[in-house]
């Protein structure tokens, strides 16, 4: 195509720069040919990608909004004691454009209607949802930044666990993905994350950021472009080559569109509305979820301590015995410590305990006394089951069986499970890759 249009542009030079004519001419310096030849080419180049930029906008345009991912994550929040005022009223896109085009990104924040679509989701339709998000991110977003300043990465990263999971630490999805930057195990084993029946580290909140620090990392040093570094983070490496094949070559996000999975093609539209939502919110009459409503102090559950420390421990412990010695909440040790999933902190190694900053002191000097508080039934009688779990790394095996929705790929479904996609095939006596709705897949793990 670019050949082409090269071409025809030569061709509507003087006859002395097009093959077909013959007329005498008056000769034309060389240098000065080179150099029309090289702006005519990078005109074709211009027009070729303004070509490629006008089919993919055509084709989003056309799709119908994925709001899956979306939905998925923001459900998890409660906002039942959330109250809030707020404008409705529309935003022109010149606005949304410019307030894009102001956040302090490295990373490119275009404008569309897809994108537009998906701001609106957040401060239109979930914006008690936004509220808490607000609210959550004065806990999380400090943990974030001081490691992607340590990987040398745009800050503006921390907003992709607000699409990955809400900023839920617990949160699993049906596929096996688990924690704040939904890891699935293989994965998460991959970058030095314990998995096993005590400990999952994919749920704790730092070393999940350090490993998704390392793991955007070297998708970014592969592709050179952060939106289809963050397409691959969401479908796989695989899927993102594949569509760069599939577009001829093209190495840019929106030129690759339409050959993306379709729940790919809504992540860096989210990202970017995540972006918006959480830096305008106010804006839009969204104010952060506060701890007092009426002069009363909320429910304490639903908020997460601001000042915290932590301690290292290699004994093994119960997060109850912390509790009651100290009268601490189980469920705020819980909501700061999510990777011990049985509550036990296994011991044997340094373990991190994360605390509200007021216990810490108490902690370490009243630690004999909470190890030996009810430790025989907490713990002695689980010793055979700790040792087991202690000594496994692998995810409880069997077979799961996967019903196709629409927009599936056996790509996608196989990072899901964190399988390959030639297993699938060889499970399901799959000759190709193509695949139903509604079709069932043996999943075996």
């Amino acid at each position: 195509m670019k050949q082409t249009i090269l071409t025809l542009l030569i061709c509507l030079l003087p006859s002395a720069f097009c093959a077909q004519q013959t007329t005498a001419v008056d000769p034309i310096d060389a240098a000065e040919e080179m150099a029309v030849l090289d702006q005519l080419e990078q005109l074709a180049d211009s027009i070729n990608a303004l070509e490629s930029r006008q089919s993919a906008l055509i084709a989003y345009e056309q799709t119908e909004i994925d709001c899956a991912l979306l939905e998925w994550g923001l459900d998890w929040l409660d906002t039942t004691a959330c109250t809030l005022v707020r404008d409705t009223a529309a935003v022109p896109d010149s606005v949304y454009m410019t307030r894009l085009m102001h956040l302090p990104n490295v990373i490119p924040m275009p404008y569309n209607q897809v994108v537009r679509g998906f701001i609106e989701m957040y401060v239109n339709r979930r914006p008690r949802q936004v509220a808490s998000l607000k609210r959550l991110s004065e806990y999380y977003f400090p943990i974030f930044e001081d490691k992607l300043m340590q990987y040398g990465l745009p800050m503006e990263l921390k907003y992709l666990a607000v699409i990955e999971s809400a900023l839920n630490a617990s949160a699993k999805s049906r596929a096996g993905a688990a924690g704040l930057w939904q890891f699935m195990p293989a994965t998460g084993r991959i970058y030095g994350l314990e998995i096993n029946s005590l400990v999952d580290e994919r749920l704790d909140p730092y070393k999940a950021t350090d490993a998704a620090c390392r793991y955007l990392k070297s998708l970014y040093r592969l592709y050179g472009d952060w939106h289809l570094a963050l397409a691959s983070y969401n479908c796989g490496p695989g899927n993102v080559n594949k569509a760069i094949r599939r577009s001829g070559g093209k190495k840019d996000f929106w030129s690759i569109y339409p050959c993306l999975p379709r729940e790919t093609r809504a992540y860096v539209p989210i990202f970017i509305a995540a972006n918006y939502a959480l830096n305008y919110a106010d804006e839009h009459g969204i104010c952060p979820d506060t701890l007092f409503e009426g002069g009363k102090l909320k429910q304490k559950s639903a908020f997460m301590p601001m000042r915290v420390d932590t301690v290292m421990t290699d004994r093994r412990q119960h997060l109850q015995q912390t509790s009651e010695v100290l009268g601490l909440p189980i469920e705020e040790l819980r909501k700061l410590n999510p990777a011990y999933t049985k509550d036990i902190v296994p011991g044997g190694k340094p373990y991190s305990l994360v605390l509200p900053m007021e216990f810490t002191g108490a902690y370490i000097e009243y630690q004999d006394s909470i190890l030996a508080y009810q430790a025989d039934s907490l713990l002695n009688r689980q010793q055979q089951a700790i040792a087991v779990a202690q000594q496994t790394t692998s995810v409880t095996s069997g077979t799961n069986y996967y019903k196709v929705k629409k927009g599936d790929t056996l790509g996608a479904i196989a990072k899901r499970y964190g399988v390959s996609v030639k297993q699938i095939q060889k499970w399901n006596n799959l000759k190709s890759t193509t695949i139903q709705v509604g079709q069932k897949l043996k999943i075996i793990k």
